[in-house]
C-alpha cells in the first residue's frame, strides 16, 4: 500500500433534479453493477415519497437526515505494548460523509417493506427525526468513543 502520496479526490458532479452533489454520492453509491438509471430512479422514487408524506421539501428532510447521521467521533484500534486500544478520533469529512451514506443504505436494506424506494424514505424520515437504526448507529459510535476516552492520549 502507498504511503507517500494520495491520489486527488475525484469531483463528483451534482445530480439532475436537485442539483446536490450529496444526492449525486448517495446515488453513486446505491448503484450495483453500474446501472445508475436504475438507482436514480430509486432514489428519486424515494425523495418523491418523502416529499409526500412529510409536506416539506425532500432535499431538506434528506439533509436533516444526513446531519443527524453523520458521526463527529469514531474509535481507531491503536496497538500498544502488546494490547489493543479503542481510541476516540474526529472524523474527517470525507469520512463522515461516506459513514453517513453507508449506515444510511445499511440501515434501509434491512428495513422491511416493500420495494427499496419505500425502505429509503422511511430511513430518511426517522433518520430526520432523530430516529432509526442509522441514527442509532452514529450514537453507539459516539457512546464508544466517550466510554474510551481516557485513552485519547494515544493518539499519533
Amino acid at each position: 500500500m502507498a504511503r507517500r502520496n494520495r491520489p486527488p479526490k475525484r469531483q463528483v458532479s451534482p445530480d439532475i433534479r436537485y442539483n446536490s452533489v450529496l444526492i449525486q454520492k448517495f446515488i453513486n453509491r446505491m448503484m450495483r453493477g453500474g446501472k445508475k438509471s436504475i438507482s436514480q430512479r430509486i432514489m428519486y422514487e424515494a425523495l418523491d415519497l418523502v416529499e409526500a408524506r412529510t409536506k416539506k421539501p425532500a432535499l431538506e428532510v434528506f439533509e436533516a437526515a444526513f446531519r443527524n447521521v453523520a458521526p463527529s467521533v469514531e474509535v481507531k484500534p491503536r496497538r500498544v505494548g502488546g494490547s489493543t486500544y479503542q481510541i476516540p478520533v474526529e472524523v474527517a469529512e470525507y469520512r463522515r460523509v461516506s459513514l453517513a451514506i453507508r449506515w444510511l443504505l445499511e440501515a434501509a436494506k434491512k428495513r422491511h417493506g416493500r420495494g427499496m424506494s419505500g425502505k429509503l424514505a422511511a430511513e430518511f424520515m426517522d433518520a430526520a427525526q432523530g430516529g432509526g437504526t442509522a441514527v442509532k448507529k452514529r450514537e453507539d459510535t459516539y457512546k464508544m468513543a466517550e466510554a474510551n476516552r481516557a485513552f485519547a492520549h494515544l493518539r499519533w
